[in-house]
């Protein structure tokens, strides 16, 4: 056995770390095979080294020397003094998002199951470690992989807790993780599933789904799924694709796929209610989908698989209903300020549920209000112009403006009737534009605002039930709308298909944390703030102290900054104890054979 030193700079300075090593043969030569990790050593530790290898090993003269030249193995004393003017702190750095993303990750059991699927072979820094690098990153501060090994890793502690040194993550590194890991999808989205169940003992009889888009930066010319369509990001003028997300009644998320930008949401409900079959198996499973999802092909094709629907529906078809939103018996208050009225379908195979809701009428009675007052305004606008005009106009400038008007304003475009008409101004042709409002259409108006129609094939519930299971799709969308932002989902700078598929995997990844960390607040009585948890818990660093002695030498040691009241009890509610000491990496103590 011999001791070998791996020098690293940190900050511009050397660092150097040691290993207890011995030579194996292998069928590829000679390799050595770490016995253990000392890490920094002071000269007293490796002066008691030194007479620890002279005992266990016959006395021969080792192959290279032990320890550098200059290193002395005189005693040094046990106790020191230290010039207080003198200490200072250096490096101070991220320490409390990282190690809680890490406790997250370790949670969901990710860190056992990318070593096992990615086994290390001769990479200096296994490709399982770099992709929890990746994932990090996107739950904490989302960024680019240039940003993440120039500026975002060095700025925290992962370097010692994940014992990868700064100048070990590049970004073509982190490129290549990318690659490594999308082959893996199926088997994370099938773990996944295991680990919501074993933590949280999460059900999947229930499942929501929605699509969401995400815009490209750049042309994108090498991915044919970047397309134009609709633009949930209101950039129009961008390629993007489209994201179906499958999530719990709890919100964790299960499974996603990627489609062409221009997929109409409609037409991916079957291939998901497949894949999730063939994934996790064809029982009698509710699905619960948004009301740009319903057709009757895609009901019928969950009727004819035994499966459920609880759906939204076209704002038109609440015209059917008009009498019973005249009638005011028969409601039932579900929470203050909303109710709901079952109403059977027209062939007796589906139920209605009619939803009035205070909150919503306030909102839509608002949004109304402003449309036609724009509206108004506009017409006036383009009359006043008709009227200073010194040439004729031309008809059909006029109504496709009058068409973009009512286009811009569309929920108070029904409340206009609009004229066009040829008139004869001080002796020359000219145009007339004049306009009604339909009462009928304020009278529909005013009683179906805030009013909602959801339709299901399940019976024997009430709607209550009804309802409260179909809410939780609206919570879902909101809180998944909220974590893209957070989570750096948009825009992709990435440009090809793979490398944008892996953005999305990891980003699915981060979601998965958040949403593990909010399940983990629940439990602990911590609300539902799990952007302010995070935000909290990072004020937490880690810092160098650096202790100048009497004889010249410097002691360095590593803290993390004692937790102020607000972050004790964050910590003590979700039982993360900060470490005393940080230790040597597990995958550093388990990776024992090294190349020369």
């Amino acid at each position: 056995m011999f001791l070998k030193a791996k020098v690293v700079r940190k900050s511009g300075k050397p660092h150097t770390y040691w290993q207890l090593v011995k030579s194996v043969p292998t069928a590829n030569g000679p390799r050595h095979r770490v016995v253990g990790y000392l890490g920094e050593l002071h000269p007293s530790e490796k002066s008691g080294w030194v007479r620890l290898m002279g005992r266990t090993q016959p006395v021969q003269e080792p192959a290279f020397p032990l320890w550098d030249s200059d290193v002395t193995v005189d005693p040094v004393p046990e106790t020191v003094e230290v010039q207080v003017r003198g200490v200072s702190v250096e490096r101070s750095r991220e320490f409390g998002d990282v190690y809680l993303g890490l406790a997250l990750w370790k949670m969901l059991g990710l860190d056992d199951l990318l070593a096992r699927l990615l086994p290390r072979q001769r990479e200096d820094v296994p490709w399982s470690i770099v992709a929890t690098i990746l994932a990090l990153s996107r739950f904490c501060n989302p960024s680019s992989e240039l940003h993440i090994a120039d500026t975002w890793y060095r700025a925290t502690a992962l370097d010692e807790l994940l014992g990868v040194p700064i100048e070990a993550v590049g970004k073509d590194r982190l490129y290549c993780a990318h690659d490594h890991v999308l082959p893996l999808k199926e088997d994370i989205e099938k773990h996944l599933k295991q680990r919501y169940t074993t933590l949280f003992n999460a059900q999947y009889d229930l499942l929501l789904y929605d699509v969401t888009s995400t815009y490209f930066e750049g042309l994108a010319e090498a991915n044919e799924q970047a397309q134009r369509g609709h633009s949930r990001d209101h950039r129009r003028d961008c390629k993007q694709v489209c994201i179906g997300l499958v999530v719990t009644r709890d919100g964790l998320p299960v499974a996603y796929e990627v489609f062409d930008g221009n997929r109409n949401d409609v037409t991916t409900v079957q291939e998901i209610v497949e894949a999730m079959e063939a994934r996790h198996g064809k029982v009698n499973r509710i699905w619960v989908l948004d009301r740009g999802m319903v057709n009757p092909e895609n009901l019928k094709y969950i009727s004819d698989r035994n499966g459920w629907y609880i759906v939204g529906t076209p704002r038109s078809m609440l015209k059917d209903y008009e009498s019973a939103l005249l009638e005011e018996a028969d409601w039932t208050q579900v929470q203050p300020g909303l109710e709901v009225k079952v109403c059977p379908g027209p062939t007796g195979e589906e139920t209605f549920i009619l939803c009035r809701s205070e909150a919503r009428r306030a909102k839509e009675q608002a949004m109304h209000a402003r449309f036609e007052k724009r509206i108004e305004e506009g017409l006036s606008k383009l009359v006043n112009r008709l009227g200073k005009a010194n040439k004729e106009p031309d008809r059909t400038q006029v109504e496709r403006q009058i068409g973009r008007l009512l286009g811009k304003n569309s929920r108070a475009a029904g409340l206009f009737d609009i004229r066009v008409d040829a008139i004869e101004r001080d002796g020359r042709p000219g145009l007339q534009v004049t306009w009604t409002k339909k009462e009928q259409w304020r009278q529909w108006a005013v009683l179906s605002e805030g009013c909602y129609l959801l339709r299901t094939n399940l019976r024997d519930r009430s709607a209550q039930d009804l309802w409260q299971t179909y809410i939780q799709l609206t919570q879902a969308e909101s809180a998944f709308c909220t974590h893209k932002s957070e989570l750096g989902l948009r825009p992709i700078w990435h440009q090809t298909r793979d490398r944008v598929q892996a953005h999305i995997l990891f980003s699915f990844l981060a979601y998965a944390m958040c949403k593990t960390l909010e399940e983990w607040m629940a439990r602990s009585r911590l609300g539902h703030g799990v952007r302010t948890v995070i935000e909290e818990i990072a004020r937490i660093k880690l810092s160098d102290v650096v202790l100048p002695t009497t004889t010249g030498r410097r002691i360095r040691l590593r803290c993390v900054t004692d937790a102020d009241e607000p972050q004790r009890v964050l910590l003590s509610r979700l039982g993360l104890k900060l470490p005393a000491r940080l230790g040597e990496p597990q995958w550093l103590r388990e990776a024992n054979v090294v190349p020369n």
